[in-house]
């Protein structure tokens, strides 16, 4: 018997699969890598010629303990699935926890009431000391304190999605086809759906149309009705002086004014008041002041948000100097020299922060409409082929 990878095609000329993936950013292959291991043949197909979305301008920090409700239950459970891919697929990922730095009395009153409604240890109070020594300096001036959070997850985004990509296209039953765009839907001859593509019909059991702040290309009205906005960022990368290591993620008080964990407890209310009393010029970029350091030593650092539909491509200076020199404040002593500068883009939406809905027989849209797709995507790729790919499959065609 062969053992060369045999295509997921079931008919001379027709591209067919138990599912099609459209976008190959990590929301798209982490549906492509759960269907796979359902036991289902799968295609990806992404307009572009590599992934250069929101999965690889981000900070690669799974953000797991910050969540609450379902996106806490969705982060939880995609958990597990992140080392396990990171393992399979030979992408790197580290159990490294996050670090807040509170400056404060009230950012440390924020954590305390955080750590008091989360299981014992998930949230652990630091001391000055503790915190400097996560940042990897020796002087506590200027710290109160922090917390530890044990549960979240780094990865590099500079490379997940590609070493996923490669997994997904090298499985026996997976096929990843770049530079192939999705131009419209209708229902299949062989198999429930059909997608018309630059490069011809693609049938599947089950779609999934995963192309995150673009959703109103393909479906301009259910993205109206969602209010779909595209959030623009602004963020560095910095090489450090010094030798510098920092292993957690690391957030600050902005972090905790945009995370429902933070903002759901009593104190968060007079801790906008502080924030928005001692740094106006950060809250009037909607900062969110945090870092992380890649495998290779920089410092991925961020971040601004502004909103609109359309996003124009100009950074301002203004912004990456307030955002570099809040950083540069908590890693005191060390010089950062900044070595790029992009502007990430994500769907955000004051509907609801998901959108899971199928626009047809077997077609189903699903974007993350806030800033935690690489954070959930593992968990609700997991809930959808279970709950929406596997009893479409399961199902007579007819029924």
């Amino acid at each position: 018997m062969s053992n060369e990878k045999t295509s997921p095609q079931t008919q001379p000329g027709t591209n067919q699969a138990d599912v099609l993936v459209i976008g190959a950013g990590i929301v798209g292959m982490a549906h492509a890598a759960r269907s796979l291991d359902a036991g289902l043949s799968v295609i990806v197909i992404d307009r572009d010629h590599e992934a250069v979305g929101a999965s690889v301008r981000n900070f690669g920090h799974c953000c797991i303990t910050a969540q609450s409700g379902e996106l806490y239950d969705l982060a939880q459970s995609g958990r597990p699935l992140w080392l396990d891919y990171a393992e399979r697929a030979g992408f790197w990922a580290v159990e490294s926890g996050a670090v807040v730095v509170a400056t404060t009395e009230t950012e440390l009153q924020v954590l305390r009431e955080l750590s008091a409604r989360r299981v014992t240890g998930q949230v652990e109070m630091l001391n000055a000391q503790d915190v400097a020594e996560q940042l990897g300096r020796e002087s506590t001036e200027g710290i109160l304190g922090g917390a530890f959070l044990r549960d979240d997850l780094r990865v590099d985004p500079r490379t997940t999605v590609a070493k996923l990509a490669q997994w997904v296209d090298a499985h026996v039953a997976g096929s990843v086809q770049f530079n192939t765009s999705a131009l419209g839907f209708g229902a299949g001859k062989q198999r429930r759906a059909s997608v018309h593509t630059n490069r011809g019909s693609f049938e599947a059991d089950q779609v999934f149309i995963c192309v995150g702040h673009d959703v109103d290309y393909l479906f301009p009205q259910i993205a109206q009705d969602h209010q779909i906005t595209r959030c623009a960022l602004q963020m560095l990368r910095a090489e450090a002086s010094e030798d510098l290591e920092v292993k957690p993620a690391v957030l600050t008080a902005t972090s905790m004014l945009r995370y429902e964990a933070f903002t759901e407890v009593p104190a968060a209310q007079a801790l906008q008041a502080e924030v928005l009393a001692e740094h106006p010029e950060l809250l009037s970029i909607q900062a969110n002041v945090m870092f992380t350091q890649r495998p290779d030593g920089t410092l991925l650092m961020g971040d601004s948000h502004s909103y609109a539909a359309t996003q124009a491509p100009f950074l301002k200076e203004s912004t990456s100097e307030t955002l570099h020199s809040a950083i540069a404040g908590y890693l005191q002593g060390t010089e950062l020299k900044v070595i790029e500068r992009w502007q990430g883009i994500y769907a955000s939406s004051a509907v609801a922060p998901l959108l899971i809905r199928n626009v047809a027989d077997a077609i189903t849209i699903v974007s993350v409409t806030a800033g935690v797709g690489m954070t959930l995507s593992f968990g609700l790729a997991d809930k959808n082929v279970n709950e929406i790919a596997i009893p479409a499959i399961a199902s007579p065609i007819n029924a």
